[in-house]
């Protein structure tokens, strides 16, 4: 089906080119200079099978905050317009992921209604240099930009850096699951006819 996409957005804050194919391979090419978050992007595109490409410079000298929210403003705007009218996909996802001790729960409407319930408990203020309070900041933005209603629910875990490994890997599978093709769907998966 080839649906690739290329979004590029430049603020005083932020300068992002992302391009993304949602029917790809795993292959990633990722450079946010945020090292802890480049590792989960990639683990995402990995096991979502995406192929997604990000190149961003940010105001990391202020700190993490624009950097991550912009790129979920992004990859959230690529998400919804490689998915086009929406016409066959699935729509729906949940996926239980676990990473050594952590275990997550995602689960995913593309819908057209923008909403993010985020049950996680972190207990350090960062992980390598990646702040963690801005991880709920990244899907708020995504989702909101995607049009998607997401859930992300923490089962159970005590390593920050598994916590959040296991949600980053588990948004990628259940996206990749919710935008995949079902020939068996005629146009959308909803009774109005439009998502």
């Amino acid at each position: 089906m080839g649906r690739l996409v290329q979004i590029s957005r430049k603020t005083a804050e932020t300068d992002i080119i992302l391009k993304l194919e949602i029917d790809g391979k795993g292959k990633s090419e990722i450079a946010t200079g945020i090292g802890f978050l480049d590792h989960m992007l990639t683990l995402m595109a990995k096991h979502g099978q995406l192929n997604l490409n990000v190149n961003c410079k940010g105001d990391l000298d202020v700190d993490t905050h624009h950097t991550v929210e912009d790129l979920g403003i992004v990859l959230g705007k690529a998400i919804k317009k490689s998915l086009g009218d929406k016409s066959g996909i699935k729509r729906y996802s949940t996926v239980f992921t676990p990473m050594d001790e952590a275990l997550s729960m995602i689960s995913i409407d593309i819908s057209g209604r923008s909403f993010l319930r985020f049950n996680v408990n972190l207990s350090r203020e960062y992980v390598g240099d990646f702040e963690t309070e801005t991880l709920k900041e990244f899907f708020i933005a995504l989702s909101s930009n995607a049009g998607i209603t997401l859930h992300i629910d923490m089962q159970c875990g005590e390593n920050n850096h598994h916590i959040i490994e296991s949600i980053f890997k588990g948004f990628g599978r259940a996206l990749k699951e919710a935008m995949t093709i079902d020939e068996s769907i005629e146009g959308v998966m909803s009774t109005k006819g439009i998502l």
